[in-house]
């Protein structure tokens, strides 16, 4: 039977064998037919989420991700101890076998196979097609979610669609982006069809999820590689769809900077997540790991897996934002000792410190992959490169995040300052820097807009350096040599 048993399999060969020979069998599904029934297509569902979410070894609650963008001017690690595949990341030497890199990769493919089983096969399903449809455009999404983050890595990619195995995906070929970019696209927009406007849970997308993530991947569209600058008017629209309808996704902005990083593991999610990937300590390998040890130093019992870079750190605008995002004293008793003296010489985010200071490897937290933030300065920035320039709902979106971080009476920005509009985009994207810092986002805006070397020339010594000069070959990773070993087309 050449059905595919065992959700899973179908990507074995094109996502890494090791790491599928590896596999636990937690949530697969036998039997030809399964999936015929709304109960079985559930169950393929969350083998999607699975892919997304794995404590140590794919997906995204871990820090293989954050990473994966420390090439960036935000983040850096330890210049020695076990971190070769963190610094190769942040001296844009990344090699076949970094396993970071791997980690996400193959958590991605696990999730598009899932997804894949979903979407081939849910007009077949037997039940309520109202649900029906929601479990299709979760699949929609997740796939969608997935290859937005495959590409950005690594440009050109594996264009998977089957759920089912054939020999032909032995010898499948790259994808460019612009092909793939256009299938995220198509996901995105039935996904955002087929979601309702509420969650079903904390853990998966609403409809305004989806439309804020397309809003996301226009602005990237518009930026490079594809320069598709068109996309700027439709991230706008979308980002704009969202902004108006917030109180029917439920998204909000909440009051002060620090209660969004309370990181509190008895709430469930906060107002400001559009999406998120659950952590959960009572399941088998679904704690949340990028909290915690990871991000502490060692004076605390950390990891000093990531920390801040000083000249980011330097120039970070005082105010209630650089108190809740940054750690500078280090001790959890009575005696503390600043970051100057200690054993890394870095400030650390406090962003994924656990409420309490608690110190452990893993805890029931989610890994939040977009902020409604995120919405609001997606229009600010595209409305500003688009047709017509800035408006005032441009201003008041990029005044909502800036004026939070700011001390008391900080001045809003007005179209009476003079600004021009690259001036204006130019100000949303440092703000996106200041407010999401070490959350994955810098690293793609230096992407989109080509500000790489730009933003790495500017380091400290004190910082870890490129090994060479760094060009359009290092945006992208090259393709784990879990799959370029089997298959001479990658």
């Amino acid at each position: 039977m050449k059905k595919l048993l065992i959700i899973g399999l179908a990507a074995m060969l094109t996502a890494g064998c090791k790491g599928y020979l590896e596999e636990d069998t937690t949530g697969l599904l036998y039997g030809g037919n399964v999936l015929a029934t709304q109960d079985g297509l559930e169950s393929a569902l969350t083998g999607a989420y699975r892919g997304l979410g794995n404590q140590w070894t794919y997906g995204f609650l871990h820090p293989s991700a954050n990473a994966a963008t420390i090439g960036s001017d935000d983040v850096t690690t330890h210049p020695a101890s076990n971190k070769a595949d963190w610094r190769e990341f942040d001296q844009f030497n990344v090699s076949t076998t970094n396993q970071r890199s791997g980690a996400v990769y193959n958590g991605c493919y696990k999730a598009i196979q899932a997804a894949n089983n979903v979407i081939n096969n849910y007009t077949k399903t037997v039940g309520t097609k109202a649900t029906i449809d929601i479990i299709a455009g979760e699949a929609f999404f997740i796939r969608g979610f997935s290859y937005y983050w495959l590409t950005r890595f690594y440009g050109n990619i594996p264009l998977v669609l089957a759920g089912e195995y054939s020999a032909d995906l032995l010898t499948i070929k790259k994808s460019t982006p612009a092909e793939v970019y256009a299938l995220i696209v198509e996901d995105l927009k039935k996904a955002e069809t087929m979601l309702p406007n509420t969650r079903r849970d904390p853990g998966r997308p609403n409809a305004g999820s989806a439309k804020a993530f397309l809003a996301d991947v226009y602005l990237t569209m518009a930026g490079w590689p594809l320069k598709q600058t068109d996309k700027y008017d439709l991230a706008a629209a979308k980002a704009k769809e969202v902004i108006d309808n917030r109180a029917t996704y439920g998204f909000s902005l909440m009051p002060t900077f620090a209660a969004v990083f309370d990181n509190d593991p008895a709430v469930a999610i906060i107002p400001e997540s559009v999406f998120q990937i659950n952590g959960f300590t009572g399941g088998s390998g679904t704690a949340n790991a990028t909290y915690g040890n990871t991000t502490m130093p060692g004076e605390e019992g950390g990891w000093d897996d990531m920390f801040a870079e000083l000249n980011f750190f330097k120039n970070f605008p005082e105010g209630p934002r650089k108190d809740a995002t940054f750690r500078t004293q280090f001790g959890l008793g009575a005696t503390t000792i600043p970051w100057q003296n200690s054993l890394t010489k870095h400030p650390y985010y406090k962003k994924w410190y656990i409420k309490g200071n608690i110190v452990t490897s893993s805890i029931s937290l989610p890994s939040v992959m977009m902020r409604y933030p995120h919405v609001l300065t997606i229009y600010a920035e595209a409305k500003a490169r688009g047709t017509g320039g800035p408006d005032q709902a441009a201003y008041d979106a990029l005044n909502a995040v800036r004026l939070r971080g700011l001390p008391s009476g900080a001045k809003a920005l007005s179209p009476g300052d003079g600004l021009t509009a690259a001036q204006f985009a130019d100000a949303v994207v440092q703000e996106r820097a200041w407010e999401f810092a070490c959350e994955r986002t810098r690293w793609f805006d230096l992407i989109r807009l080509e500000k790489v070397e730009e933003a790495n020339a500017a380091k400290s010594p004190d910082d870890l350096q490129p090994i060479k000069p760094i060009t359009k070959a290092n945006y992208w990773f090259p393709l784990p040599y879990t799959d370029t070993s089997i298959n001479p087309n990658l």
